[in-house]
């Protein structure tokens, strides 16, 4: 009896050590895993929102725009910096920069027009603003793989903490990271052996062991160490603390390469929302989610997300968390997702700025320091663009279809400011989700058409350097079928469809894309000066071959967008933004803006300019104002051989927008152009530009206008049937008047005195 207890007092002393060692080591696995403050991970911020007087924002855009930068609504006035109201046709919003101690409330209040702008910005009680600017949104966090939002506690509404007990753990605040009732009946199933594999039991504290520490292997030994480590976790943290590390932790699902990680950025993706203004429906739904993510996904099963949501609802409803009937109404409505969200988040900006930070600051995103990067992007824009392009290419896809062509066509959209070159916008591809591919900075096609407004501004040049005036807009040109010797061989170049229509003028030339005036313009000032003006704007080199003159080289489009910015800066190109500041350990490190880089005259460069606005209002991108695009505006479409890329880039003086369209593969696309692109650009500079008055292009010095005939180009007289303000340098102006109309006018007017005189003479017989 005496050795008996002696050894058992061994073996339970023995025992008492080895768990008294796991628990230490456990302990410190945990404490060195877990404690702390959040681990740090770098974060990628869009430009501040602004709110003004006279925007054109709708209610349902602004009220999208307060969940970007995570402001709660409130169901009354709201109290606390952070958060908003709604009522009627007004937003009551208490910025986050508040003092807590005495908030000021800012009143946006609507027009009640059928497209309703902000008619009023004020301070509650006080005076009007003209504006109110917010804080930067959050467009991602950098960690490797992932895709989440840490959100404290207090931030995560109640029922959606709820909805996670109900369904996953609700004895979770009762035991000990261990319950006991539930393992109970999983061990007797266990025990049973009539399933292939262990069934679970797990609380919250054990599926947080079970993530971060262990395998998914499903095995006794694992199952045992899994719950002895959950005992160690709720001695060393509070129940609150657990809960916070759970829902911020948990898998979601998947978009494209990235898990989605904890409620918050499921929130985001599923619904477009901040997660403290999910919707009872919509957290039992993101709850429900956590038993088979991806099975349960309701993008891709939106029935079985349904199903799933109701089930939770149910058990909400059982346990107490929500009354029956609010479960009942919860379960009635329409499972509503939104299907862009994700894509609206600019994922595609996000890896092109990764990619600029790691290339300029190397590592600096890798670190596990506090680096917060704030870029030019205007997530407004970026969602508008991101509509644009998904409702052109649909129309892309018909076109497509019924011409009988396989294949699923791309396109890439950048929008920037060009005067200050920052980036706006970015769509690097239809659905990022099924393409990392980003076309529009890596993607190297060709320009076709939309170079030939720098093969005219070479023209200029010349004419400007050397003193001549047989280069202008007006200048005449036989469009027509034309052989050129390319070093020892013919080329022969045609026009889109074969048309010609003889003798044009420059700016009807370029209006209308006529390749042979363009080849014919570039020979005359020497393919060489192309190619030296192309090389100096500096987005690539092109060789000198007549071909250069229909843009037969490659460029990506965030470089053609880049080049165009000439146009609005007086010959110089404004370099592209896309980081404004770097925050490292809270110390900011502003960004200077890349300096302008001369490349031409600024009068030669309004000729370009002014001649391009006839593309849209009577050329290849007249389709735009057929749409209902007001606003004075340039552009050039672009379509290159054998339809394989179809291209449009437009600018106003404060917007500047590129749209290519086409094949991965480089397979003709069969569209033009102003078919496939022009449509997608005019849907996003009018949505962006609602409102906007319209603003001309300035007129540099050296510039002067003169009355032309349209057709001739010659100076124009009464008679003319077509007369138009054409810009020239200063001197160059055409000083012969148009001979055709005033004669046939002349002719006309004898026939008709004749015709006259031979009436009377006839009365008087």
């Amino acid at each position: 009896m005496r050795r008996t207890l002696i050894g058992g007092a061994v073996v339970g002393a023995l025992a008492i050590a080895v768990l008294a060692y796991f628990w230490i080591s456990f302990g410190h696995q945990i404490d060195a895993k877990l404690s702390g403050e959040q681990r740090p991970v770098p974060r990628i911020f869009g430009r501040p929102i602004e709110i003004r007087a006279g925007q054109s924002l709708s209610l349902a855009q602004l009220l999208q725009r307060l969940n970007d930068i995570d402001y709660a609504q409130h169901p009354g006035k709201p109290s606390a910096p952070g958060e908003f109201s709604v009522a009627g046709q007004s937003v009551l919003i208490i910025p986050k920069t508040a003092d807590p101690a005495k908030p000021q409330t800012i009143s946006v209040t609507y027009t009640k027009a059928a497209s309703p702008v902000i008619s009023r910005v004020a301070v509650v009680g006080g005076k009007p603003l003209d504006g109110v600017t917010l804080d930067a949104p959050l467009l991602a966090a950098l960690a490797p793989g992932e895709r989440r939002r840490y959100v404290p506690l207090d931030n995560i509404p109640k029922q959606m903490v709820n909805a996670v007990i109900a369904i996953e753990d609700r004895r979770f605040f009762d035991h000990p990271g261990v319950d006991a009732i539930g393992a109970l009946g999983a061990l007797i199933t266990n025990l049973r052996g009539n399933r292939p594999y262990l069934v679970g039991g797990s609380t919250l504290t054990q599926q947080i062991v079970k993530n971060t520490f262990l395998t998914p292997a499903k095995t006794l030994p694992r199952k045992l160490r899994e719950q002895f480590m959950a005992l160690v976790l709720e001695s060393r943290f509070t129940k609150a603390q657990i809960l916070e590390l759970y829902l911020n932790d948990i898998v979601l699902g998947q978009r494209g390469p990235f898990e989605i990680h904890g409620v918050s950025e499921a929130a985001r993706v599923f619904f477009g929302k901040d997660v403290r203004n999910v919707t009872l429906a919509e957290a039992a739904t993101i709850a429900g989610l956590i038993q088979s993510p991806s099975r349960l996904n309701p993008l891709r099963n939106p029935t079985r997300a349904r199903e799933r949501r109701n089930v939770v609802l149910q058990e909400m409803a059982d346990n107490k968390f929500v009354t029956a009937e609010a479960a009942r109404k919860a379960a009635a409505e329409p499972l509503v997702v939104s299907s862009r969200a994700f894509e609206n988040e600019a994922p595609y900006f996000v890896d092109y700025i990764s990619d600029v930070v790691d290339k300029k600051y190397a590592g600096l995103l890798k670190r596990d320091a506090a680096v917060d990067v704030y870029t030019t992007l205007d997530l407004q824009l970026q969602r508008l663009a991101q509509e644009a392009l998904a409702e052109g290419m649909a129309q892309v896809d018909k076109q497509l279809a019924a011409r009988k062509r396989s294949g699923t066509a791309q396109a890439a959209l950048v929008a920037v400011d060009p005067r200050t070159g920052q980036v706006l916008a970015m769509v690097g591809g239809r659905s990022y989700s099924t393409s990392q591919y980003n076309r529009a900075v890596v993607a190297r096609r060709q320009p076709g058409s939309v170079f030939k407004p720098f093969v005219y501004l070479s023209a200029f040049e010349e004419a400007a350097a050397a003193g001549r005036t047989d280069l202008t807009p007006a200048t005449v040109v036989a469009d027509e079928p034309t052989t050129f010797k390319d070093g020892e061989n013919d080329y022969t170049p045609a026009n889109y469809q074969n048309e010609y229509e003889g003798p044009i003028t420059l700016r009807r030339a370029l209006a209308h894309s006529r390749n042979i005036v363009a080849i014919k313009v570039a020979e005359m000032v020497g393919y060489g000066r192309v190619a030296a003006l192309w090389k100096n704007v500096g987005v690539g080199t092109a060789k000198a071959f007549p071909s250069i003159a229909l843009g037969v080289f490659e460029v990506t489009p965030m470089e053609m967008t880049e080049a165009y910015t000439l146009f609005t800066n007086g010959g110089s190109v404004r370099p592209l933004q896309s980081v404004t500041r770097i925050v490292e350990n809270n110390v900011a490190k502003e960004i200077e803006p890349p300096a302008l880089r001369a490349v031409a005259r600024a009068d030669t460069t309004y000729l370009v300019t002014n001649m391009m606005r006839s593309v849209l209002n009577e050329g290849t991108g007249a389709g735009a104002r057929a749409q209902g695009f007001t606003l004075d505006a340039a552009g050039k479409s672009g379509t290159t051989n054998d339809l394989r890329d179809a291209w449009f880039i437009g600018f106003t003086p404060e917007l500047l927008t590129a749209v290519w369209v086409g094949f991965d593969n480089n397979a003709p696309i069969g569209l033009s152009g102003s078919q496939a692109a022009l449509p997608i650009w005019t849907a996003f500079m009018k949505r962006a530009l609602a409102g906007q008055r319209s603003r001309s292009f300035s007129v540099p010095a050296g510039i002067e206008f003169e009355q032309i005939d349209k057709q001739t180009g010659q100076k124009a007289t009464p008679s003319c049937p077509v007369v138009i303000e054409e810009a020239f340098l200063a001197g160059t102006a055409p000083t012969q008047s148009c001979q055709e109309h005033s004669t046939s006018l002349t002719e006309g007017v004898s026939s008709v005195i004749n015709k006259i005189g031979r009436f009377f003479k006839g009365i008087v017989r």
